[in-house]
């Protein structure tokens, strides 16, 4: 649902347009003219001198990239009420991404997928992810809802089967800190600060390999032997809806043809 506005002193919409403006490490020239207004007036609007009107915060928003849930945050400082709803994903209305994502999970198989919301908390994987997580120690961790990244890193999860874990999880910490960056958002911080906190190889690259020259591998030890994946990320690309928006499919597609040959002959078996 979208909830009512209140009315909101000038000063605390400007104080989120700057925050986010720095974010995005732009200047006020730089903003107002991507926005296509004066800095006078981008200067006023960020002092509390101008209130400024739903389109140009709507305008604002677009132009700095801010997450749609942010944005209702902007238009609620600035006296307007929300324009994006958040549905739960149960809801009548997201029928038809439900699907999609479905579709989708069940399409990569025999490779593994899994669909994430915007704190990595896990919302649906595919029949090839379940086979990767057997060997988890701490089967705690498997307990909805369970967050993908901390099930990745956890000393007590993947994290003893991953054989390049050192090159993993700086990548994932690096992507994590850019989500971070983006998004503004304290849980994932807190994520994020947990994440770190694991224990850790001494060495981005625990196994010694020289790193991939397409992408950073996931090597994982499995009693098919070691398996490598790259993976992409897939999100719903003109999303209205905030649930939606934050939904992203994580695809794992076989990085070498041993990788390949084994999840087929463990899907035909399966089949068999």
């Amino acid at each position: 649902m979208i909830a009512a506005a209140s009315p909101a002193p000038a000063a605390a919409f400007g104080d989120h347009l700057r925050s986010w403006r720095r974010r995005r490490r732009l200047s006020q020239l730089d903003l107002a003219l991507d926005a296509e207004i004066s800095q006078k007036h981008l200067s006023f609007c960020e002092s509390g001198r101008a209130r400024p009107s739903r389109d140009m915060v709507v305008r604002l928003a677009e132009r700095l990239e801010i997450p749609l849930r942010e944005r209702n945050a902007l238009l609620l400082a600035a006296g307007y009420a929300p324009l994006y709803p958040e549905r739960p994903l149960d809801a009548p209305e997201l029928a038809a991404a439900r699907e999609a994502v479905a579709l989708v999970l069940e399409g990569h198989e025999p490779y593994p997928a899994l669909a994430v919301d915007r704190h990595w908390s896990i919302l649906a994987t595919n029949a090839a992810v379940a086979p990767l997580l057997d060997g988890i120690a701490e089967r705690a961790l498997l307990a909805p809802p369970a967050n993908a990244l901390r099930l990745s890193l956890h000393p007590g999860g993947l994290a003893p089967m991953i054989v390049n874990l050192g090159e993993w999880r700086a990548h994932l910490l690096e992507r994590l800190a850019r989500q971070v960056a983006a998004s503004a958002d304290e849980a994932l911080e807190r994520l994020l600060e947990e994440l770190r906190a694991y224990p850790a190889p001494p060495h981005p690259r625990s196994d010694g390999a020289e790193r991939s020259a397409i992408a950073v591998p996931l090597r994982l030890r499995s009693p098919a032997g070691e398996l490598a994946f790259i993976s992409t990320v897939t999100v719903f690309g003109t999303p209205t809806d905030i649930t939606l928006s934050e939904i992203a499919i994580e695809a794992f597609f076989p990085a070498d043809e041993a990788t390949k040959r084994a999840l087929r002959v463990d899907r035909a078996a399966g089949a068999a």
